[in-house]
């Protein structure tokens, strides 16, 4: 009997487990139209933006110069210069990252991200697939998205 429990247990906990990671068929790999090597990337990146748009981290909150960043301009990726978003629907969200309701057109592709063991939809570049951030639906109209980005996987070019 306790050998019967014991099994019960363990199968219940790993299917909480897997329905929490996400047992579904995997999603299908993205292909980019930039790409370098490990090594190419590692040389043209800080080791930060590395980190953040090779890897998927995650820098410190508030850590970015462009949260505070309040010029007209563009923010482009980090990665390949791709142009992501426009000063114009940039937002103060309290999170300390710098924080849009909406990319420009054809500049990001989302996928499932299920790494913390619940699902958030990450948000790539569409041209190098550099990992940016997270989108939430918590955001301001008229989208009432929060595309929030790391700063360090972008750059900001002020309008001239």
């Amino acid at each position: 009997m306790e050998t019967d429990r014991r099994t019960l247990l363990t199968v219940a906990g790993l299917g909480v487990l897997t329905a929490a990671c996400g047992s579904g068929p995997a999603e299908a790999a993205q292909t980019f139209a930039f790409n370098l090597t490990d090594a190419e990337w590692k040389k043209r990146l800080s080791p930060a933006a590395y980190d953040v748009l090779r890897h998927e981290g995650t820098e410190r909150p508030y850590s970015s110069p462009l949260n505070k960043e309040k010029r007209a301009g563009v923010y482009a990726c980090g990665g390949c210069t791709l142009p992501l978003f426009s000063s114009n629907t940039k937002f103060e969200s309290g999170t300390g990252w710098p924080s849009f309701y909406a990319p420009l057109a054809n500049a990001v592709v989302t996928r499932t991200d299920r790494t913390l063991g619940f699902s958030r939809t990450e948000v790539r570049c569409r041209r190098c697939g550099g990992h940016l951030g997270h989108v939430f639906d918590d955001g301001p109209r008229p989208t009432g998205k929060r595309y929030c980005m790391n700063g360090v996987a972008m750059t900001f070019k002020p309008k001239a």
